[in-house]
């Protein structure tokens, strides 16, 4: 039996993204909410999937791979959320359908060698930290004309992180004016992957189609092993 605090909890952020869509003239089914899963057991994913979940998110390879693999009777999309390494990259993407966190040139040389065809975000970095993940917004053009000149990869749009200094809606059109730049080289990669627990009503708002929800929904994150 799927635990009612997880299904409340489930039922209220799905309830708050619809009438954010309302409220921005959106169409919900326009939104997919990745429910990211990371440090929860596979059980908790199987309970998602009751619940009608079916596109959920990890960040640590050493750990997604085995929960994959546990629940590979589940028809799931997994979306690798998480910063990569680009020695595990050709890995993940052997179980991910998406990676979000595409950000340098030799993460998609790696990625290009994958077996199977893997859909992919860029992730700009919105700081002036050079140890955040995202590539520098200057440096978008060239990434994107890498990863289109892969036989693997499709790109799909832009991923960011709203900054914990600026309020998220100003980030988060900061990042619709690096799509102008991306949509210059690739007309086709229209999604933006932003917005997470604390500020997915605003990343609504500004027009994003992919949301990566965890704690709003998982509850509190149980300790690493």
């Amino acid at each position: 039996m799927v635990d009612s605090a997880l299904a409340d909890r489930y039922r209220g952020v799905t309830e708050v993204i619809a009438e954010a869509a309302t409220k921005a003239g959106r169409n919900v089914g326009d939104i997919t909410t990745v429910v990211v899963t990371k440090f929860h057991p596979a059980q908790l994913v199987r309970d998602l999937f009751e619940l009608g979940v079916r596109h959920v998110g990890e960040s640590r390879h050493q750990e997604a791979e085995p929960k994959h693999a546990e629940l590979v009777d589940l028809d799931l999309t997994w979306h690798f959320v998480g910063q990569l390494q680009s020695n595990k990259a050709v890995a993940v993407s052997t179980y991910c359908d998406v990676i979000h966190s595409v950000d340098r040139s030799s993460l998609v040389s790696k990625l290009a060698q994958a077996s199977r065809g893997v859909d992919v975000f860029i992730e700009l970095n919105l700081t002036d930290d050079p140890g955040r993940g995202g590539v520098w917004p200057g440096e978008l053009t060239e990434l994107a004309e890498q990863v289109l000149g892969t036989l693997t990869l499709t790109l799909r749009g832009l991923m960011a992180v709203a900054p914990q200094d600026e309020q998220p809606v100003k980030a988060f059109e900061r990042v619709l004016g690096y799509r102008e730049t991306l949509l210059s080289v690739s007309p086709q990669s229209t999604d933006l992957s932003l917005g997470m627990s604390g500020d997915f009503a605003e990343a609504i708002a500004v027009g994003a189609t992919h949301l990566r929800i965890g704690t709003a929904i998982t509850g509190k994150r149980p300790t690493p092993a």
